[in-house]
């Protein structure tokens, strides 16, 4: 009986689309620590937020600290690789200090600005 359910559930259209789709053995989680806080953020951009906002926004800009799992985040119309280094000065430099490492995702907004601005405080 166990394999005719199976097979149903194989050949069932909407079984298929509403199942778990969970194909993949778990990986193993590595936790993310730091040794004191605002010593290590992470930086992540939400995009293309639809509909956008009332002001035109569609980025969001979003920082947390390791530590603390303090946040930080603005939102933007457009996102440039200049306007995340902006932010890194002026929401995390500024107000905790020079960190001494950010885990950013190597996405389009975190180019040539960014890497200039990684070397230049040593982070």
């Amino acid at each position: 009986m166990e394999t005719d359910c199976c097979r149903f559930v194989q050949r069932c259209p909407e079984c298929q689309i509403h199942g778990d789709l969970i194909h993949v053995p778990p990986s193993e989680l590595h936790a993310l620590t730091s040794p004191w806080a605002f010593s290590v953020w992470g930086i992540n951009i939400i995009e293309k937020i639809l509909p956008k906002s009332s002001s035109g926004h569609e980025f969001i800009l979003v920082t947390i600290d390791y530590f603390t799992k303090w946040v930080e985040t603005a939102s933007y119309a457009r996102l440039t690789s200049f306007g995340v280094v902006s932010f890194i000065i002026s929401h995390i430099i500024c107000h905790y200090g020079v960190p001494h490492e950010l885990i950013l995702d190597r996405g389009v907004h975190f180019r040539a600005e960014v890497d200039t601005l990684v070397q230049r405080y040593s982070i």
